[in-house]
């Protein structure tokens, strides 16, 4: 909870002061683009505001996605964050067409600048406070994994990316007098509508849900494979509540030999040590058993691979158990998602082995690579 608070805090000091910067040269290039007459320097002040825009609903989110749980939502609030991400990009692609419509009526209808010296320093000041704002944000917002600070750090740069546009159409007129201002204020739109574009595709991943980070997939099943009895980590399912909110899933593999209690003990020694390390609840521990006390079955097992690796496309075979007793083969299998028919390989790979095996029901899960 105190990391949680301090996160917080964190993404709100940091917001506040980018809405302060924003308001300034907001302030600043609207003062001087209307003075001189320029649709580019007009686009680049309306840009700013909806970048002071984005932080404020980053704020709001941010407080949002902090309340505590209760009976209606008892995992939290934290995927407020990633609707409110979504908002940010609906206004940067808002901002991008309005600067876009003003832009093409000032190529129908183009009106002569009056640029100073002094449209050229508030230029020059608002690339400079643009870049050193996107770089101190996306810091930020990398290190408290807020994608709403991430977003706003690279749209920062994106910013005196194209101010340097408008900063060269300007310095173009003053010293030949060819005007390409409002050309460049359409240039300055589209790079916007495109940033606006691809932020809403992100948010919109985040809010479907998207693979597990491969790294600390890996991570946390090479955390779990410590426990000398565990053979194998699979299944590993992450749900996301939010940035850095997970609450998860997974299946070890264990010997037959182990009792009730003794999985029982090593269930909660990786519960406990993947919270602690991870700050990764996993609520739910199932249990492959690995067959050790007849030894025929390596042979069984290393046929069954051999049926199902001779199929393109599959990635993994695990959860392998034969019950003689009641005449069940049990394992799960990976396809790549890259194969068109996923179903139709799963089908061939069972009739292979049931073929094989005709006198055994076949337990064959189809699983899915959810983190590698």
């Amino acid at each position: 909870m105190a990391n949680s608070n301090k996160r917080e805090k964190t993404i709100i000091k940091t917001s506040f002061i980018s809405i302060l910067a924003n308001l300034i040269l907001v302030g600043l290039k609207a003062f001087i683009g209307f003075m001189a007459n320029s649709i580019a320097i007009i686009s680049d002040a309306i840009n700013n505001l909806s970048d002071a825009l984005s932080s404020i609903i980053t704020i709001i989110g941010t407080k949002l996605a902090n309340k505590a749980p209760d009976k209606k939502h008892p995992y939290g609030y934290g995927r407020i964050e990633y609707v409110t991400s979504l908002v940010v990009s609906a206004i940067v692609l808002y901002a991008g067409f309005t600067a876009l419509i003003e832009s093409i009526k000032k190529i129908i209808n183009p009106e002569t600048p009056d640029y100073t010296t002094t449209t050229l320093i508030i230029l020059i000041i608002g690339i400079i406070v643009k870049f050193a704002l996107g770089l101190y944000v996306k810091k930020v917002g990398q290190k408290v994994r807020s994608d709403s600070l991430v977003a706003s750090g690279v749209d920062a740069f994106n910013d005196a990316v194209l101010s340097i546009s408008v900063l060269a159409s300007t310095i173009i007129y003053m010293l030949f007098h060819i005007s390409l201002e409002a050309y460049v204020g359409v240039l300055v739109s589209l790079y916007i509508i495109k940033a606006g574009i691809e932020l809403i595709k992100k948010s919109v991943s985040s809010v479907l849900g998207t693979r597990i980070e491969s790294k600390l997939a890996k991570s946390i099943k090479k955390e779990i494979l410590k426990e000398a009895k565990v053979q194998g980590a699979f299944d590993l399912i992450l749900n996301d509540y939010g940035p850095g909110k997970y609450l998860g899933s997974v299946h070890i593999e264990v010997p037959d030999t182990l009792s009730v209690a003794d999985i029982d003990k090593i269930s909660r020694r990786i519960t406990k040590n993947v919270m602690e390390k991870y700050g990764v609840v996993l609520h739910t521990i199932g249990v492959y058993s690995i067959n050790t006390k007849d030894k025929s079955v390596i042979e069984v097992k290393k046929k069954i691979h051999d049926i199902v690796f001779s199929h393109k496309g599959v990635l993994e075979m695990h959860g392998f158990y034969l019950d003689e007793t009641d005449k069940v083969l049990s394992l799960d299998i990976i396809i790549d998602f890259n194969i068109n028919n996923r179903e139709e390989l799963y089908k061939h790979i069972y009739d292979d082995i049931k073929t094989e095996y005709p006198n055994y029901n076949l337990n064959i899960t189809l699983d899915i690579d959810a983190n590698d």
